[in-house]
């Protein structure tokens, strides 16, 4: 019997985990097969973007319960890279789903207590500003100005970033001075948002867009696609974003001094590691290419847009699924003898970093904005 035949009385019941309309989009087409990193390690379908809005609709309907193994490995095992959303001919939000199946899904028992440890750390904001307090991370209440009229900015310090990469936040400012960067301001909840605690993770972001002023200029692509999901999309910006629409109208971006070669006269290779939920979430991939090419010679690795593995917690959650992700992208850097991978989001920090001290390769890993600060 089809489901055309079914009448309304006999339609399974839904429990009202999803929204009916984010889950009934899929029309199971498969065009988010290839582009689904878990699914090219297993060759698995119940590792694919629709292999796991099955599971969600038969959790949904009742078909399987909250404690069936394949739904929990599932939920856990996805990256949440959202690379299946550019390419669905039905414009799934995939990224969505998982936040809800999460929701529902990662409660008591369930969650891992590395991940109510991380949580807990960036649930309130003394706790956040003690993850940076004693690191050297932009802290200016209020910005330079610039030149008169220059629209109101802040510039989001980031949690585990202010703590582990606190010269991204100073290199920003070099390259703004107008951005404010006050101290106290807190997390973003994205972390939140993707792993179990989704109002929380909203609550947040609502909390963060109140205390800073203006436009929020954010160096994490991650943060950046939660802040505009949340807040809207008018009031956030990503580095790249801001410094490409800031200096439009000029005939040089902001990095256009020569830039130190590499070795004697010739420009450094440089590649790019996307920030998934940048590209795929709020569509950002040029810009940071352009103001890359500025400054050196731009080299387009083929794993560029695919996820490095480290997904926000996921690398610290999954750590050999992580790895296993992580080696394709280190092959290509290699062969490629970059001078220089860029990344645009903390956590692709720390994995690409981790990964090349293993492989010892000689490329430097570095934040867009420091790479773009020391040219400028």
């Amino acid at each position: 019997m089809s489901t055309t035949d079914i009448a309304p009385d006999d339609a399974p019941e839904r429990r009202g985990v999803f929204t009916p309309e984010l889950l009934d989009r899929c029309i199971s087409c498969g065009f988010c097969l290839p582009a689904c990193p878990t699914y090219e390690l297993t060759g698995d379908e119940t590792s694919s973007p629709r292999g796991r809005i099955n599971l969600m609709r038969a959790l949904e309907n009742g078909l399987l319960d909250d404690d069936n193994p394949t739904v929990a490995e599932e939920s856990s095992f996805c990256l949440g890279c959202r690379a299946c959303e550019p390419v669905c001919p039905a414009g799934v939000q995939y990224g969505a789903l998982l936040e809800e199946w999460r929701d529902h899904q990662w409660t008591g028992r369930r969650r891992p207590l590395k991940l109510r440890a991380l949580l807990w750390l960036v649930d309130k904001r003394w706790r956040v500003r003690l993850l940076g307090l004693l690191r050297r991370h932009a802290r200016r209440s209020r910005g330079r100005p610039v030149q008169a009229g220059a629209p109101a900015a802040s510039l989001m310090l980031g949690c585990f970033e202010r703590a582990l990469y606190p010269k991204v936040s100073r290199a920003a400012r070099k390259l703004d001075p107008g951005l404010r960067a006050p101290a106290r301001q807190g997390c973003c909840g994205a972390l939140h948002a993707h792993n179990g605690e989704l109002e929380r993770g909203r609550e947040l972001a609502r909390a963060l867009g109140d205390e800073l002023d203006g436009t929020i200029v954010t160096t994490s692509g991650g943060c950046a696609a939660h802040l505009a999901a949340v807040l809207g999309r008018d009031r956030v910006r990503e580095l790249s974003q801001w410094l490409s629409e800031r200096d439009e109208p000029a005939s040089a971006g902001p990095a256009a001094a020569a830039p130190a070669a590499a070795a004697g006269d010739r420009r450094p290779r440089i590649g790019l590691q996307d920030s998934c939920h940048l590209r795929n979430g709020l569509g950002v991939a040029e810009q940071p290419r352009a103001l890359i090419a500025q400054v050196g010679e731009y080299v387009e690795l083929p794993s560029a847009a695919a996820c490095c593995g480290a997904a926000g917690t996921y690398a610290i959650l999954r750590p050999d699924d992580s790895a296993r992700v992580l080696e394709r992208h280190l092959d290509e850097i290699e062969a490629a003898r970059l001078d220089a991978i860029v990344v645009v989001n903390p956590g692709c920090y720390r994995q690409v970093e981790q990964g090349i001290r293993r492989r010892r390769l000689d490329t430097r890993v570095v934040h867009l904005a420091e790479l773009l600060a020391e040219a400028h």
